[in-house]
């Protein structure tokens, strides 16, 4: 199941857990990424927490952590290679996997056709 936020994240979610990145929109905003900053695995935030940083050639920003939950595996090939996320924001460019605390609110959450509103 596929959600976004209206901070620009993205979330495909399975069994409770969901894999987390920034979409193509915030990538296209943010130009060249040359350093990201994952959270540590087993970290917890709460929703809206700062739970990643990305730098590109024309600003840092923050990557919220779109729900309550506990990072349980973080994407070490985009702190190598952050233009991984430029080129595949939302495949092999995706952040950290958060085991989510309450799945039922993912119902808050924008559907594709409601992202695309947003972003038009």
């Amino acid at each position: 199941m596929l959600k976004y936020t209206e901070e620009h994240e993205w979330l495909n979610i399975e069994n409770g857990v969901a894999t987390v990145g920034i979409t193509a929109y915030a990538v296209e905003q943010l130009g060249d990424l040359v350093f990201v900053e994952l959270p540590e695995v087993g970290a917890s935030f709460a929703k809206g927490g700062d739970a990643a940083t990305v730098e590109s050639v024309k600003a840092a920003s923050e990557v919220y952590c779109p729900l309550d939950g506990e990072i349980t595996e973080i994407n070490e090939a985009i702190t190598a290679d952050p233009s991984l996320v430029n080129s595949d924001p939302q495949g092999a460019g995706w952040f950290f996997k958060l085991k989510l605390k309450n799945i039922s609110d993912v119902d808050a959450l924008l559907d594709e056709a409601a992202y695309k509103e947003l972003t038009a």
